[in-house]
């Protein structure tokens, strides 16, 4: 039986693999490279296999024995004797431990198997969080080429204005110095870029610039608390000592096995062959000097879970607000942005009717026009940050 879960779960793990390489990237495991998500599922393997011999530990094992023997004597010379023996020492009660055992490995599993997808939802998030660092740096990138153009024509403009004697030299220092500083974070981004795109090399095989990117909305507390992937862990967790906690303490109470051995014994020699059976059952009880500390330290091992898990249900309200203040301050960033937008874009409507008029010129408009594309890009760039606070909530519920 054990053998045929081992192949269904061998069948399954080759399933994955298999849809990993089939599916076309819309599955969010499928931002991870195969490596990663095959050192996941055999961690789930593991974990289930090594449930399964703890569910099962309470069993003892059948012992089978052979034994063959020769011994040399004087008058008699050689005589050879064999014994066979098949045998077990089954434990039947142990004052509620085996129910407990099973229903801790139970637990254990759960609490195991859930770390592995927090681990995983974790690596993805990560990904994730990488693919919309490196569009928002695409963003600020156009945004920086546009401020050094305009920085430029600000540069020429005082340049004209200097050689003419009605501009100080320090107003031109001022231009000359924010373009160089505008040129200095063009050539980071670049860096920054390199860097994001090496990193999510580490994590995954495809193309960043051709992956769609999800889109995510706001989460309702109720949600978030409800399918928080480290509380329900933590809730594992604590179910699993207090299972631990009892299977302590059953362990220092009464205590029943039954055995039985079946024997074949050959001697070689006339009338000696023997074939004989015992059966019986054994009543202990433990007395252990320690056995007061032992289930008190288990004890505490469930009150610190179970302060973990109440610390831990407390820790997502907070987080949900910080999050949710986050976005309530990019939203008002953006609606700024929109306003500034609106007002560049009658700005450039009117320089282009004072280009025509010869009132203003070309690098009038074209600064105009340059500050209308950046509040755009403002926005854009501000959408990409609200992702990503978005993205903290959904990397840490299992749904």
């Amino acid at each position: 039986m054990k053998d045929s879960n081992v192949l269904k779960k061998l069948l399954l793990l080759f399933s994955l693999t298999v849809a990993t390489h089939v599916t076309a990237g819309s599955d969010l495991e499928n931002y991870l490279t195969e490596e990663k998500n095959l050192i996941f599922g055999y961690q789930e393997m593991k974990n289930q296999l090594e449930m399964d011999k703890l569910h099962d530990s309470w069993i003892s094992p059948i012992t089978i024995s052979y034994q063959e023997n020769w011994t040399t004597q004087p008058r008699s010379g050689t005589v050879s004797s064999s014994a066979f023996s098949i045998g077990i020492d089954q434990p039947i009660f142990r004052s509620g431990g085996i129910y407990y055992a099973i229903k801790y490995s139970d637990a254990l599993r759960g609490a195991n198997s859930r770390e592995i997808a927090m681990q995983k939802r974790a690596l993805i998030g990560q990904a994730i969080d990488i693919l919309f660092s490196i569009k928002k740096a695409k963003l600020q990138y156009q945004k920086l080429r546009l401020l050094v153009q305009n920085d430029t024509i600000d540069i020429r403009r005082k340049q004209e204005s200097y050689d003419a004697g009605v501009l100080d030299s320090s107003f031109l220092d001022q231009a000359i110095l924010k373009r160089n500083q505008d040129a200095s974070q063009l050539l980071d981004i670049e860096l920054s870029l390199a860097t994001l795109r090496s990193n999510f090399k580490r994590l995954s095989r495809k193309n960043p610039d051709k992956l769609r990117l999800p889109h995510l909305k706001m989460l309702s507390l109720k949600h978030y608390r409800r399918n928080h992937a480290d509380v329900a862990a933590k809730r594992l967790r604590a179910l699993e000592k207090a299972y631990s906690s009892k299977m302590t303490w059953a362990k220092y109470l009464p205590s029943i096995s039954v055995n039985a051995r079946y024997t074949n014994t050959n001697q070689n020699l006339p009338g000696m062959d023997d074939d004989y059976s015992t059966y019986g059952f054994r009543i202990s009880i433990p007395l252990n000097i320690n056995s007061a500390t032992d289930i008190e330290s288990s004890r505490v091992s469930y009150m610190q879970s179970m302060t973990e898990l109440q610390d831990s249900q407390r820790a997502v309200a907070l987080e949900y607000a910080i999050v949710r203040k986050s976005i309530a301050i990019l939203d008002r960033k953006s609606a700024l942005a929109r306003k500034d937008e609106a007002l560049y874009r009658r700005l450039y409507s009117r320089t282009k009717d004072l280009v025509k008029a010869g009132e203003k010129t070309q690098q009038d408009a074209q600064i105009m026009h340059n500050s209308l594309k950046i509040k755009k890009l403002d926005r854009r760039i501000y959408a990409i940050e609200k992702q990503q606070q978005l993205l903290k909530l959904y990397s840490k519920v299992s749904h």
